[in-house]
């Protein structure tokens, strides 16, 4: 048994600590009717690319509804699930993250925001896939004014005069936006065997503007700090947490950084997530707005349509620095 479990361990990342990284408390929380939102949107956006979002009007049975339907499909027997599968790049999938190699402790869905393209895909799902179809939907459109709110509220914070300059992206029906549920089951015996904590989703950036996080209350969300350290975030059900996306990191010209953050899978109980990545669509050009750029202050990136970003950041592992490839060098 112990050779068997060696050698399932061998594909797998792991993280050896003297001692276990301890929560931050330290990241922000914003109330989204907090009449200074808008300010402290921008601090977090600035200082860490994530904060948390509490009294976000996402009712609370939309949530949960979602994820208890998550747990089922995630319980099933691995032959129903396959039958979601293969990613290709919506669908289920299990352990692989992408096509370059990289590999984690999680299974997944990944759907299209586009109700027409989920319900292809949630078809098969479930015994009824219509509940769940519903449950997807009614959580992803809630989800989504949440998001434009918070959008709109960053625009304001930085003074640019055009309110909806982030969230018209968004709110467009060619919105390259999706959907993934995540699931990672417990690990003990790996983890002992490993003398470590076992990536659940390695490290890296999201490419698209914003990404809205939710998750039940296990731990496991790490993110890094400016200075390289990586701290835990406190696991908190009833919140959501916001992500800034490289998209965004250029739109602002840099002001706002794209967080680097990582999953490690928890040895007892299962961690479920559920992500909104709002893309834009993929013929918008990506470029530092102007309004944000002082006086004789350079654009740091060259201008790139969204369609050439995800086509890049699809080619590359996930803990490649994907803005690389798109910043100027000196005399450009």
């Amino acid at each position: 048994m112990v050779v068997l479990s060696q050698l399932a361990l061998e594909p797998f990342s792991v993280i050896k600590t003297c001692k276990p990284i301890g929560l931050f408390s330290e990241i922000p929380v914003i109330d989204l009717t907090d009449p200074h939102a808008k300010t402290l949107i921008i601090k977090a956006c600035e200082e860490f690319g994530f904060f948390k979002l509490v009294n976000h009007g996402v009712p609370m049975e939309v949530m949960t509804k979602l994820e208890a339907l998550a747990t089922n499909f995630f319980n099933l027997p691995q032959p129903e699930k396959d039958k979601a599968g293969p990613p290709n790049p919506f669908g289920y999938g299990n352990k692989k993250i992408g096509p370059n190699g990289d590999v984690g402790w999680v299974e997944y869905l990944l759907l299209n925001t586009n109700p027409q393209i989920s319900s292809q895909k949630t078809s098969i799902l479930q015994e009824n896939p219509q509940i769940f179809r519903s449950a997807v939907e009614d959580y992803i459109l809630a989800v989504k004014r949440m998001a434009f709110e918070v959008l709109e509220l960053m625009a304001d914070g930085l003074e640019i005069e055009s309110r909806n300059v982030f969230s018209r992206l968004l709110r467009d029906d060619k919105s390259d936006s999706c959907f993934r549920l995540n699931h990672y089951p417990p690990c003990s015996e790996l983890q002992a065997l490993s003398g470590g904590n076992l990536i659940g989703f390695g490290e890296h950036t999201d490419p698209q503007i914003i990404s809205v996080l939710k998750s039940n209350n296990t731990s496991g969300l790490q993110i890094c700090l400016k200075e390289g350290t990586w701290v835990s975030v406190p696991p908190d059900r009833t919140s959501f947490f916001i992500n800034v996306g490289d998209a965004l990191q250029v739109m602002t010209n840099g002001r706002f950084r794209s967080v680097k953050h990582r999953v490690l899978a928890d040895p007892l109980k299962p961690r479920i997530s559920m992500i909104f990545f709002g893309g834009p669509p993929l013929s918008e050009k990506i470029a530092p707005l102007p309004s944000l750029m002082a006086e004789r202050e350079g654009s740091l990136y060259k201008e790139f349509t969204w369609f050439e970003y995800k086509r890049s950041a699809y080619k590359s592992r996930l803990a490649d620095y994907r803005l690389g490839l798109f910043e100027k060098t000196a005399g450009q």
